[in-house]
C-alpha cells in the first residue's frame, strides 16, 4: 500500500500543472461548501435564539384542545381558566427537565394617544417569568425606558417605530381599546413604560407588551390563550420530544384534553428560512460536485492516455487489471485529500479575515444590522475531507477501468 502511494504521489508531482489545478478545484469547493456550512449553522442558532427567546416562545406552548383550527372564530372556546392554569402548571412543573411555565394571552386592538390611532398586537404575560426566557430586554441598546413590572399594572413596551407614529415617548400616558370574547368594547389606559426595536419590520410598528394581568382586564377574562414551557435543556431535540411525550401522558391522565407545539413548528419564519437555506446548500454541493468529478475525470483521463504504454508495461510484468484500476483510484483520493488539505487552509484563512472584520448586514424582514457569522463544524469539515476523498477516488476509477481493460499488446504498441 505504501508503495502504491509512493508512486500515485510521484505520477501527481510529474503532472505537476494538471494536478496542481485539480487541487485548486477541490480545495475551492472545500472552502465554498464549509463557509457556506458555518454561515448557515450560524443563522440557524441565530433564528433559534429569536423563535425561543426573542419571540418568546419558549420551547413547548400548550393549547388547548382544537383552538389551532377554531380558535380565531371562537376564541372564548378554547382558553384556559384560571383554575385549569393553576392544576396544569402544577402537573407540568413536576417534570424535571421543565425550568419554567408561565401563562400568556394575545390581544389586539387600537393604541391611542388621544389625538391619533392605530392597531397594535399585544402579549400579555408575566414579566419577572418572561424575563426568564426573553433576557432582560431593558439592558438592550435599542431599548429604552423601563421593562414591566407587575407593581405597574398599567404600564405597556411598545415597538419603536410604534412609538414614532403616535409621538409617544417614556412616561407618555396612552389608551388600549379592544374587543373582549364577549364581544363588549373595552378600554384601558396604559403608560409607556419602555420603548425598544422588536428587530422585525413586521412588528416594530405593532408590537406591545403588556402585564398578564392587565390584557385579562383589557379581555374582561380571568384566564390565559396558552401556557409556555421553558425547558433547561431543550436545544437536544430527543430531549424535546421525550419531555412532550411526558406531559402529554401527565396531562391527559389528569383529564384535559390539550394539544402541544415546539417552538419550531410555531415559528414559521425559521422554517421558511431554513428550507430555503437547505435548498441553497444543497445546489452549492451539487455544483461542487460536478466541477471536482469533472476536474478528476479530466486529469485521469489525460494521465491515462499519457501513460498508456506504462499500464502495458506494468501489466506484462504481472500486474492485474484491478491492481491498474486501484493504482489510478489511489492517485484520485490522494488528488481529493490534498485539495481538501489546501481547502481546510483557505477555509481558516478566510473565516479568520470574518472573525477579525465582524461585518454586519441588515437581514430581509430585519430592522438591526445583525453580525455576519461563520461557526466552526467541525463534524462538517471532517465529512469535506472523506466526502471529496471519495468522490475523486470514484472520478478517478472511470478512466482507471478503461485503461486496464485494454489489451497489453495494444498499450505497449499504443503511440
Amino acid at each position: 500500500m505504501l508503495m502504491w502511494l509512493t508512486i500515485s504521489l510521484r505520477n501527481i508531482i510529474k503532472n505537476g500543472r494538471r494536478s496542481l489545478m485539480t487541487i485548486l478545484a477541490i480545495a475551492l469547493g472545500y472552502a465554498a461548501i464549509n463557509l457556506f456550512q458555518g454561515y448557515v449553522h450560524s443563522t440557524y442558532e441565530g433564528l433559534t435564539n429569536a423563535a425561543i427567546h426573542g419571540e418568546g416562545l419558549g420551547h413547548i406552548t400548550i393549547f388547548k384542545k382544537g383552538y389551532l383550527d377554531k380558535g380565531k372564530l371562537h376564541p372564548e372556546k378554547f382558553q384556559f381558566s384560571k383554575d385549569e392554569i393553576e392544576r396544569i402548571s402544577k402537573i407540568v412543573r413536576k417534570e424535571s427537565d421543565v425550568q419554567l411555565v408561565t401563562p400568556r394571552l394575545s390581544v389586539s386592538g387600537i393604541l391611542s394617544n388621544g389625538r391619533n390611532s392605530t392597531i397594535f398586537i399585544a402579549e400579555g404575560l408575566v414579566p419577572a417569568e418572561d424575563k426568564e426566557i426573553r433576557g432582560d430586554l431593558s439592558k438592550y441598546t435599542s431599548f429604552s425606558g423601563a421593562y414591566l413590572d407587575d407593581k405597574e399594572k398599567t404600564g405597556v413596551v411598545i415597538g419603536s417605530e410604534l412609538a414614532a407614529m403616535l409621538d409617544l415617548k417614556v412616561g407618555s400616558d396612552a389608551v388600549i381599546l379592544s374587543n373582549t370574547y364577549s364581544g363588549m368594547a373595552n378600554a384601558l389606559d396604559a403608560k409607556i413604560s419602555g420603548i425598544y426595536n422588536t428587530g422585525n419590520t413586521a412588528t416594530n410598528d405593532k408590537m406591545l407588551l403588556m402585564t398578564f394581568r392587565h390584557s385579562q382586564d383589557l379581555m374582561d377574562y380571568s384566564g390565559a390563550e396558552r401556557l409556555v414551557v421553558l425547558l433547561k435543556d431543550g436545544r437536544n431535540g430527543k430531549n424535546l420530544t421525550a419531555v412532550m411525550g411526558r406531559l402529554q401522558k401527565g396531562l391527559a391522565d389528569a383529564g384535559f384534553s390539550i394539544e402541544m407545539k415546539t417552538w419550531s413548528e410555531l415559528s414559521v419564519f425559521y422554517k421558511q428560512v431554513k428550507n430555503l437555506f437547505d435548498m441553497i446548500f444543497l445546489f452549492i454541493f451539487i455544483i461542487v460536485l460536478v466541477i471536482v468529478v469533472m476536474s478528476v475525470v479530466n486529469t485521469m483521463s489525460m494521465s491515462v492516455i499519457e501513460r498508456t504504454r506504462e499500464i502495458g508495461t506494468l501489466r506484462a510484468l504481472g500486474l492485474k487489471r484491478l491492481g491498474v484500476k486501484g493504482l489510478f483510484a489511489t492517485e484520485g483520493a490522494l488528488l481529493g485529500l490534498l485539495g481538501s488539505m489546501v481547502g481546510f487552509l483557505i477555509f481558516f484563512a478566510v473565516y479568520g479575515a470574518i472573525t477579525a472584520a465582524n461585518p454586519t448586514y441588515v437581514p430581509p424582514g430585519s430592522s438591526n444590522p445583525v453580525p455576519l457569522r461563520v461557526d466552526l463544524v467541525w463534524p462538517g469539515l471532517v465529512r469535506s475531507v472523506l466526502s471529496l476523498s471519495v468522490l475523486a477516488l470514484i472520478a478517478a476509477y472511470v478512466p482507471a477501468r478503461r485503461s486496464a481493460r485494454m489489451a497489453i499488446v495494444d498499450a505497449l504498441g499504443h503511440i
